[in-house]
């Protein structure tokens, strides 16, 4: 977090390029107060934080003067000015040059040095040696005011801060609140007031307390605005997209982001140090994608600049992502360099938390052994002595558990489990009533409790599923992963931000993991149907209703079939729900699969692309082999039958029309069952008359002869501008909503994905503001139904948007398609659901007669969405 570590008995702040150690000063008489070279450097110190390349000049300039006159002080201070301004201009080392010339100029009074002393310590901190700041820090005391060795204070909490030293690090900067909040009222007093509540906000940052962060923080806000001290409320205001994250407000956190990105401009050290705390929120949050894209910024930057403390942290933060996504190579490598340089900062707190990386990515590659289980459990320890890092340890615990029951070692399981199980029951003491307790007891006992409190729902109930599977209580494991699943849920009803609620929902992987292994060991269908529509509920949009039962869905199938799509670990399995029955079946692995979609895609890309004869026959053996993965194994029991798909995992990205034996068959795909259902539900009822709006993009060669033919089979139906207003407009009106227009899908951050249209890129996140969306919307784009799934339940993209928002079935292409075959297909596909039909049938009829193979059915296909129209009589 960005901290102010300015000294102003003159100001300290941050900085720019090194200059060669004066010539030697012959002194002169002691200067007097109003001597006007020391003035003009006091005031280069003070100009330092409005204009720091201006102040370094006049450092410079009153540096030369003071040279040449002999003036121990005005050249003292102006080398301080310098530091200053190097400081806040990113140059840490040109900083710590100036000032130890300062220190080590002849004959400088005793406070000139404690002063530069004082500044020091803010560049010996951020240069990676907070131990030695402090060291510095002390030197200085002696020889400070009242009122000066208050501000020293503020400058010393930020160096115990970076030594994990945080209940010190608060002390420092309440002892020095209370001696400035009764200061003169100078600018200069103010300056370190608004400071000091901006540091002692990041140490209660650091510790987890939210709430005593956002008042300091703002606390400072107000104060600097209203002293007009411009730079201060700038490093305050770049902490507010980490706190924005910290209380869920991601929209409002970008916001506040790209505010600070423009108001810290010009100061490379600050807005990268800003941009990694935002990173480390956001990895936080479970948003790893943008969190790299932030740390690739703020590292080169940091390390440019040799801001040591900060870059430390940002490796850090930078493993923890690369682990998270899967690069557990990298995330060793990354690991291993941070503990080098956090140990070399005698940052001994910090290390458990690079240790712990680098044990899960040598778990990942390694696999366990009684070693790396041993190593497991001592850096659990070790974390458990932070009290900021209490959830850590009880979730590396749990992997050690797990890392002990591979190893097939029960009692070193147990004994993890333990751990994390006693005293789950809300309001079991921890010692028996009456026990009289030692003073020592005590102290242990609140201890205890402290972190037991601080044990995550989700750790805490995994452990006890996995005690209670030890014990071979199959039902209590049951109960365990139920009943935290049910209270993550809980907590997460709040999200509107889809993307938040998926990613935050991947915190319950794990778990929800477990409960369905135990049920597919079990091998009943119904269990595994309930465990899996579980999960996908809890990743669900906030508006999704409750869960679906084998029963509710036979009600609402008709004719046709359910197959949901399950993984268990890197295994497919598939529960199939017709009318008659529920069977489960297991597909195999997931390798041989995923390469299989990955030569159908690729294959129908080059068809899309028109790369000739060659690659439309490539389209066929592609497809009947995934088709053959996929379906065959379910053939007996799907028959002819309609399809209604729940994908798991990379089938979110299928181009289910393309397999062979679904090509004239209606299929509709949906994130879960429930959701079917409660999209079906939106759907009941065709409008009478219903409102048809179409919308033709920029940069296609048929996309207004496509409209024009859209148009002409929907009576009544009108045309809109392909501009955002315009058609975000449209969509609280119509009930069937037409875009011809060019798709863009961003993987990493698929809320970004949008369709062009004459203004720009109407994306994913324009519209979760929207209060109604049209029942059915029609995406004549290329990859506008891609979707990127952090978890089963909650596919992010376009398509997935619009139906979280309301929309209750979305047409919508999964690969390039050429223009003249989606005008073909659309055509075909609105004349038949103008007579009546329904999308998915539509959809199938208009595939099949046009070989474009491309576009899938989303949500609620199976209803009708408009009455069949009157036609003519035959003369």
């Amino acid at each position: 977090m960005i901290a102010t570590q300015d000294d102003r008995s003159a100001p300290d702040t941050i900085g720019l390029g090194g200059t060669a150690a004066p010539d030697r000063i012959v002194p002169r008489e002691p200067a007097t107060l109003g001597d006007p070279l020391v003035v003009a450097a006091e005031m280069a110190v003070l100009r330092s934080v409005v204009d720091p390349e201006q102040a370094l000049h006049a450092g410079r300039t009153v540096l030369a003067a003071a040279q040449a006159v002999g003036c121990v002080d005005a050249a003292v201070v102006a080398l301080r000015a310098m530091a200053l301004a190097a400081r806040e201009l990113g140059d840490l080392e040109a900083a710590e040059a100036h000032l130890r010339q300062a220190i080590a100029t002849p004959g400088i009074p005793r406070q000139r040095m404690a002063q530069a002393r004082l500044s020091l310590v803010t560049v010996r901190t951020e240069r990676g040696h907070p131990l030695q700041a402090l060291r510095v820090a002390a030197l200085a005391w002696a020889d400070l005011s009242r009122l000066d060795r208050a501000k020293l204070d503020t400058q010393r909490a930020v160096a115990l801060a970076h030594l994990g030293r945080y209940q010190e690090a608060i002390a420092s900067c309440d002892r020095a609140l209370q001696v400035l909040v009764v200061a003169p009222g100078t600018i200069d007093d103010r300056r370190f007031l608004a400071g000091g509540l901006l540091n002692r906000g990041l140490v209660h940052a650091y510790r987890g307390d939210w709430d005593a962060a956002t008042r300091d923080i703002t606390a400072c806000l107000e104060i600097s605005r209203h002293a007009r001290l411009d730079h201060l409320a700038r490093l305050a205001a770049a902490n507010l997209p980490f706190l924005a994250v910290r209380r869920g407000d991601i929209t409002g956190a970008f916001a506040h982001y790209r505010a600070a990105e423009n108001t810290l401009f010009g100061f490379p050290e600050r807005l990268a140090t800003m941009r990694a705390d935002f990173a480390g929120a956001l990895l936080a949050a479970h948003l790893p994608g943008e969190a790299r894209a932030l740390l690739s910024l703020a590292v080169p930057d940091l390390e440019s600049s040799a801001a040591l403390v900060a870059l430390a942290e940002a490796r850090l933060k930078l493993a923890q992502v690369e682990l998270l996504t899967g690069d557990a190579r990298r995330a060793l490598a990354v690991a291993e360099q941070a503990a080098v340089e956090l140990a070399e900062q005698d940052r001994v707190s910090w290390l458990p938390l690079a240790r712990e990386v680098v044990l899960r990515a040598r778990l990942a590659l390694e696999g366990s052994s009684p070693e790396l289980l041993e190593e497991l459990i001592a850096c659990a320890d070790d974390l458990e002595n932070g009290p900021a890092y209490l959830a850590g340890a009880a979730a590396l615990r749990l992997v050690a558990a797990e890392a002990a029951l591979a190893l097939d070692d029960h009692p070193a399981a147990s004994a993890q489990l333990a751990r994390l199980t006693a005293h789950a029951q809300r309001g079991e003491r921890w010692v028996p009533a009456g026990t009289q307790l030692t003073s020592l007891a005590s102290e242990l006992q609140a201890r205890h409790l402290a972190q037991t409190s601080q044990i995550p729902v989700l750790v805490r109930q995994h452990a006890l599923a996995l005690e209670s599977a030890l014990q071979e209580d199959v039902t209590q494991a049951f109960r365990a992963v139920h009943d935290g699943l049910t209270e993550m849920g809980g907590s997460m009803e709040s999200f509107d931000d889809p993307s938040l609620r998926a990613h935050a929902a991947r915190a319950g992987e794990r778990l929800a993991a477990f409960g369905l292994e135990m049920a597919v060991r079990d091998g009943c269908a119904e269990e595994v149907f309930d465990w899996a529509e579980r999960w996908r509920a809890v990743a669900a949009p906030a508006h999704a209703c409750g869960l679906a039962d084998p029963g509710s869905v036979r009600a609402g199938l008709g004719g046709a079939a359910l197959v949901e799509f399950v993984t268990d670990g890197s295994s497919l399995l598939a529960v199939l729900i017709t009318g008659e029955r529920l069977t489960l079946r297991r597909l195999g692995n997931l390798r041989p699969i995923r390469e299989a979609l990955i030569r159908l895609r690729y294959s129908l890309r080059r068809a899309g692309f028109g790369d000739g004869a060659a690659a439309d026959a490539q389209v066929e053996p592609a497809a009947a082999e995934l088709e053959r993965l996929l379906l065959r194994p379910l053939q007996t029991e799907l028959g002819d039958r309609p399809l209604i798909v729940v994908p798991a995992g990379p089938l979110h990205t299928v181009p289910w029309t393309a397999l062979p034996c679904l090509r004239d068959r209606p299929v509709s795909v949906t994130a879960s069952a429930s959701a079917w259902l409660e999209a079906g539900q939106r759907a009941a009822v065709p409008a009478e008359r219903p409102v048809m709006i179409a919308a033709a993009g920029p940069g296609l060669a048929h996309a207004r002869a496509e409209v024009e033919q859209v148009l002409a089979c929907h009576p009544g139906a009108r045309e809109v501008p392909a501009r955002s207003g315009a058609v975000l407009a449209a969509l609280t009106s119509a009930d069937v909503l037409h875009l011809a227009a060019h798709g863009v899908f961003h993987a990493r951050s698929p809320l970004l994905s949008g369709i062009t249209l004459a203004d720009g890129q109407l994306m994913a996140y324009d519209l979760l503001g929207l209060s109604r969306t049209a029942r059915l919307v029609v995406l004549s784009a290329c990859d506008s139904g891609m979707a990127h799934t952090p978890t089963d339940g909650a596919p992010l993209g376009l398509a997935g948007t619009f139906l979280s928002r309301g929309t209750a079935c979305v047409v919508a292409g999964m690969v390039p398609v050429r223009d003249e075959e989606a005008m073909a297909v659309m055509t075909a596909f609105h004349g038949l659901l103008a007579d009546g039909q329904s999308p998915a049938s539509a959809l199938a009829s208009a595939s099949a007669k046009t070989g474009a193979l491309g576009f899938v059915c989303f949500g609620a296909g199976d209803r009708t969405y408009t009455r069949k129209r009157d036609r003519p009589p035959t003369p």
